[in-house]
């Protein structure tokens, strides 16, 4: 590292880096958060369902993301571990509308927070209870209790209830989650 960006870094002009994992089942609004993520003149128009991974990146006030859009389809999902390395935070979205499969998600996130390279990490898990806007959707609090995420101790996890679509609960979400990766970083 060079004398001038060690003097941005401790200036805090120089923006941290951080990989994000970004998991859920299909259809569960995972690249229209990301999109919605992204500055206004990057966003795509059109929103089509991901194959196997796309990698998009975004930068915010004071961080700099990486974002992995793993595809939730239930052929690709076995691809999600080979990035649980590589990721210091984990946004997952439930299809908050979607209460047949909630047990599906339950079991996957059960599957992530039991892998080895995630159960001995202190990394932060955004969840976003989306799709909010549908007349049947469940509340984010019983999105939490349908997941049991009130059993997650080792790990720092925060759920807001969101509408992709219109980026409706978007900026909580991320901002708690640059908060926890400061921390971790500090």
């Amino acid at each position: 590292m060079g004398l001038f960006d060690k003097l941005a870094g401790w200036l805090g002009l120089k923006k941290k880096e951080v990989n994000v994992l970004c998991l859920g089942l299909d259809n569960s609004g995972k690249t229209t958060i990301i999109n919605q993520l992204k500055p206004s003149n990057a966003q795509a128009q059109d929103i089509v369902p991901t194959i196997g991974f796309s990698i998009e990146k975004f930068k915010t006030s004071s961080l700099s993301f990486t974002v992995f859009d793993m595809s939730g389809q239930g052929r690709y999902r076995n691809l999600w571990e080979h990035y649980y390395k590589e990721g210091q935070a984990i946004i997952f979205v439930i299809d908050s509308g979607d209460k047949l499969r909630m047990v599906v998600a339950k079991e996957e996130l059960d599957t992530l927070l039991n892998h080895p390279d995630i159960k001995h990490r202190r990394i932060p898990i955004l969840f976003f209870a989306n799709k909010m806007d549908l007349r049947d959707a469940l509340s984010a609090v019983k999105v939490s209790q349908l997941l049991c995420l009130e059993n997650i101790k080792d790990k720092p996890w925060h759920i807001c209830a969101s509408d992709a679509v219109k980026g409706e609960g978007l900026q909580e979400g991320v901002d708690w989650l640059q908060d926890q990766i400061r921390t971790m970083k500090a």
